[in-house]
């Protein structure tokens, strides 16, 4: 059974590696495992797609249907908002699932200062042009700033492009709120397959801790809390995650 990897923005697959080395280090059951690049991160950014939550959620589900058979479906950032998005609208493609962003679907959250500045026209231009005409080293290091390991940042830095700024503006307004609430209307729907809700407590983009705990209630996830831990907590503690993910992955 496939172990499928989604990552957010503005990111890489490359912001999985520490995780995948420790999942084969522990001897993972799972038959294999496979990173999917959202449009715009990483892969090309097809003529005539939007990259808005629902196309990025169509785009997930059809790519999950070439598998043939259920996933289990990991995502981080807005690839945990996409995972959220299929678990509600198709559980038969999935095993189990599990995300790091449940709580941007809460009824009370907020958008963080950068996303409601990318929302913004005009002032998310300019941050995105500024952002991401930077040099290589001044994205790494920027990177590095909010968190991120600098050899995974200095990876992605070289991949951060026009196409990833456009990609971004264009998927943050599209989430604008009421979006994300409406969305998260649906989240008991996600219950129907085992979710596991990554709560890393130094992530405050992703919403307080009752907002999290709520929304993963209804999702009917299990709460996984990684103390001390950041918004890439994968490239921080990455063994952490991966004894979180095995023993979820066997319980289900």
């Amino acid at each position: 059974m496939p172990t499928v990897f989604v990552h957010g923005n503005p990111e890489t697959a490359a912001v999985w590696d520490p995780l995948l080395t420790e999942l084969d280090r522990a001897g993972s059951p799972r038959a294999g495992l496979v990173c999917l690049s959202p449009p715009g991160f990483g892969a090309p950014l097809p003529a005539g797609f939007g990259a808005t939550v629902g196309e990025y959620r169509d785009w997930l589900i059809g790519a999950l249907e070439d598998f043939g058979e259920p996933v289990d479906l990991v995502g981080h950032d807005w690839g945990g908002a996409h995972v959220l998005n299929v678990a509600m609208n198709r559980p038969d493609l999935l095993r189990s699932w599990a995300s790091d962003v449940v709580g941007v679907f809460d009824r009370d959250y907020v958008w963080h200062e950068l996303a409601r500045r990318w929302q913004t026209p005009g002032d998310g231009e300019a941050d995105v042009a500024e952002r991401f005409g930077a040099t290589v080293g001044t994205r790494a290091g920027l990177l590095v700033e909010r968190g991120m390991s600098r050899s995974v940042a200095e990876r992605i830095a070289a991949a951060q492009d026009e196409t990833m700024g456009r990609a971004a503006l264009a998927l943050y307004r599209s989430a604008a709120q009421p979006v994300m609430a409406e969305l998260g209307r649906h989240l008991e729907q996600a219950s129907r397959r085992p979710g596991l809700s990554l709560l890393a407590t130094e992530d405050h983009a992703v919403g307080t801790d009752p907002q999290r705990r709520r929304a993963s209630r209804r999702a009917g996830a299990r709460v996984e809390t990684l103390d001390g831990l950041g918004h890439w907590w994968m490239t921080r503690d990455p063994a952490r995650g991966a004894r979180a993910l095995t023993t979820f992955w066997a319980q289900c």
